[in-house]
């Protein structure tokens, strides 16, 4: 028996079609024999001559080779193989057919393992929300022309959101070698032209060892910081032909080795340091700089040590809701009283730091000191380009520092504990006003939550306050934005663990929080114990409802809630701002941007694709035990979505 992947037995091919030709000549054999014994000869034929004789002595024409035992496209797998790729998700698609051959038979469909989705844009999104959680790159395979096009939104939130990725996508080789009709329509030069503005790195390899050497690279350049997607064209030719023993020994897979995170320059850090132990009223602003539990916890002992409040934009988890620093809650008026700011990993520090006016005129006013001094810290700068325009408004630092906040934090927390010194208990009164200011966040959430608490629609603090009830003994993750839930989950939840909160998209492309909780419940199922949630609004989940699917098929338990707000109601406030601004009204704002007449029934919806489906819910006294059969469904393994008729916001 020969083998055609490690481990895995299979017939020899070369010798069963030998075989099949042996038999043939016996069963011709055993004709002759039938018809001996009972039927008449034929007559017989003329005697060939000479030259008949020796055509009949010559070897047939050569056959054309229709299998072979080693193929471009193993060698692919087996470079894959060599890097930390644990899934590949795919809608299905013919220009990468030897790919996904080689993947799950030569590969055995382990590490990668195939996952299949039933739309590009689910593929990139569960590799989007699997980055998050596993800190590693996931991969998807993206079908030719068609398939680029159609994940390039969920590529373009990843690239703003700053997120480790492998893609792949195919086209079909030489002209020569394309079949006529579609392989020409899903063929194209520059497989990577359509979405280069927002991916970190691509190529097209013309040559099985430049795909090694291209892949590997491309893995190490998606994990640099700052991370991003990369794409690698495989071409159809090289993955279809055959690889004999003498060419296959040519080919080197080159060692993956990941480079160290860009740290700042201690000179730098120092400086910094002085100006924040020197500051009256320090204030620290943090937004994609988490990464680790690591990060979460340096940070912590940087905000203790100077006893600074923490101003959380929450790209990420970044500090513990329920500590007495965090002060998310008074982001305004710290930033107008500071005289020092730190900003670490910002997405928009001129947001931060100024306030824009949406009216006839905008218009602008900085909410900062005009003394004050900042530093940033940030990867920012590394990874700007000039069309796609996600980089935000310039703002003025007094030192930019460019290097990665979290690798550069316990030198800076080092830097700080030198310039203290021996004074322990320098800013103690400054800890002791942050506390008294802490003690008031809790109650002020709870008394505001209590506000419509029996109406249906259900509010979102009654939603989030019965979910916290049902997994409060869990170890739970939440796997969606706040954006649209009233920042109801930082404000009523203690998030402690840096995997139980993943942050927003990133490039706010609609369809996001369905197809990244798959992706970072796959992740959260593979960490072992844990409980993952997300709560999705129904617009969004109305992009990729299918997901659902996917969760049943791969056996990714986890409890999807719709916000369900029958409306895209962002927009319906925008046109109502129209119209207020143009005098008319603001009544008809519902025009193309409500999702009603009919009704959806997403319990509905999410019965048909296999999965538990829970409601509609809309009065809040059925709300806790509808969660509760959720959370018991869950933990049985299944995924679930529960409909809940919401108000409009919060």
């Amino acid at each position: 028996m020969k083998k055609t992947g490690p481990d895995q037995p299979n017939v020899d091919r070369r010798g069963f079609l030998k075989g099949v030709a042996v038999a043939g000549g016996a069963g011709m054999a055993a004709s002759s024999v039938a018809r001996a014994q009972g039927v008449a000869p034929a007559a017989r034929a003329a005697a060939p001559n000479a030259a008949q004789q020796a055509a009949e002595h010559d070897h047939p024409p050569e056959m054309e080779a229709l299998t072979t035992e080693k193929t471009g496209s193993d060698f692919m797998v087996d470079v894959c193989k060599t890097l930390s790729i644990d899934y590949m998700a795919a809608c299905p698609g013919s220009t990468f057919r030897g790919l996904q051959e080689s993947f799950i038979n030569y590969g055995q469909n382990k590490k990668p393992e195939w996952l299949t989705c039933l739309h590009e844009e689910v593929s990139v999104g569960m590799a989007h929300g699997y980055a998050k959680v596993a800190g590693k790159p996931m991969a998807a395979m993206l079908h030719g022309t068609v398939g680029v096009q159609h994940a390039a939104m969920a590529i373009y939130n990843a690239w703003c959101d700053r997120v480790p990725m492998m893609l792949f996508t195919a086209s079909a080789g030489p002209v020569e070698d394309r079949r006529p009709g579609v392989e020409w329509a899903h063929s194209v030069q520059d497989g990577a032209v359509t979405v280069r503005d927002f991916t970190k790195w691509d190529d097209y390899p013309w040559s099985l060892q430049s795909f090694a050497e291209s892949t590997v690279r491309a893995y190490q350049l998606s994990c640099a910081q700052p991370p991003g997607p990369v794409l690698i064209t495989a071409d159809g030719k090289l993955q279809e032909m055959e690889l004999g023993k003498k060419e296959s020994a040519k080919l080197k897979i080159p060692k993956l080795s990941m480079g160290t995170q860009a740290v700042a320059d201690p000179a730098a850090l120092k400086d910094a340091a002085k100006m924040l132990v020197a500051a009256e009223n320090p204030v620290i602003l943090v937004d994609r700089y988490a990464r680790s539990q690591k990060g979460v916890d340096a940070l912590v002992k940087l905000a203790e040590l100077l006893q600074a409040p923490v101003v959380d934009n929450r790209s990420r988890m970044n500090f513990p809701t329920q500590h007495y620093l965090y002060q998310s809650a008074r982001g305004g008026a710290l930033v107008g009283q500071a005289d020092c700011i730190l900003s670490l990993e910002p997405v928009d520090l001129f947001g931060q730091l100024n306030r824009v006016r949406d009216q006839m005129e905008r218009t602008w006013r900085s909410t900062k000191k005009a003394n004050a001094k900042v530093v940033c810290i940030s990867t920012h700068d590394l990874m700007v380009r000039a069309n796609y325009q996600d980089f935000q408004r310039l703002s003025e630092a007094d030192m930019n520092i460019t290097a990665d906040a979290e690798a550069s934090m316990p030198y800076l927390i080092e830097a700080v504990q030198r310039e203290i010194g021996e004074n322990k208990t320098k800013f103690e009164a400054r800890g002791q006003k942050m506390r008294d200011a802490a003690k008031g966040f809790n109650d002020r959430a709870r008394a505001e939550g209590a506000i419509g608490w029996d109406s249906s629609p259900i509010s979102g603090a009654r939603l989030y306050a019965e979910l916290w009830n049902q997994i409060k003994n869990e170890d739970w993750a939440f796997m969606s934005p706040n954006n649209y839930s009233g920042n109801w989950q930082h404000r009523l939840w203690p998030l402690e663990k840096h995997y139980q909160y993943i942050g927003a998209s990133g490039g706010s492309g609609v369809g996001y929080e369905p197809v990244a909780a798959l992706g970072a419940a796959l992740a959260h199922r593979d960490a072992g114990g844990r409980f993952p949630v997300a709560v999705i609004g129904d617009g969004n989940f109305n992009m990729a409802p299918h997901v659902m699917w996917s969760a049943v098929h791969h056996k990714i338990p986890f409890l999807g809630i719709i916000q369900n707000n029958r409306a895209y109601h962002q927009e319906v406030m925008h046109i109502q701002r129209m119209a207020n601004r143009h005098n008319r009204a603001v009544d008809s704002a519902v025009i193309g941007t409500v999702i009603t007449d009919p009704n959806i029934d997403y319990a509905m919806n999410a019965r048909s694709y296999g999965a538990v489906g829970i409601g509609p819910i809309s009065d809040p006294k059925e709300l806790g035990e509808a969660l509760k059969k959720g959370v018991a469904a869950v933990k049985a393994g299944n995924p679930v979505l529960i409909d809940v008729i919401m108000q409009p916001r919060g």
